[in-house]
């Protein structure tokens, strides 16, 4: 359905930020262009909002498992 292949989106953009978010920070560098700034601030901003989702609770063990769980019920939309 729509709305699972929305969560499943938004669960793989935050995990993907989270994952890029602790690289730059052991990366260390201070040193900032423009560009780079601004791709900060898209990135937190995105952060924040998935992380106000049921997303933020969630990782892909648990949503395959669910999935698999639910497959025999042949559930409609």
């Amino acid at each position: 359905s729509d709305a699972l292949n929305h969560f499943i989106f938004y669960l793989q953009v935050y995990q993907l930020l989270t994952d890029l978010k602790q690289q730059r920070k052991e990366s260390g560098k201070t040193k900032q262009s423009s560009g780079q700034q601004n791709l900060n601030t898209i990135m937190y901003e995105t952060l924040k909002y998935i992380s106000k989702t049921p997303c933020r609770y969630q990782s892909p063990e648990t949503v395959r498992e669910f999935l698999v769980a639910m497959k025999d019920h042949k559930l409609t939309k």
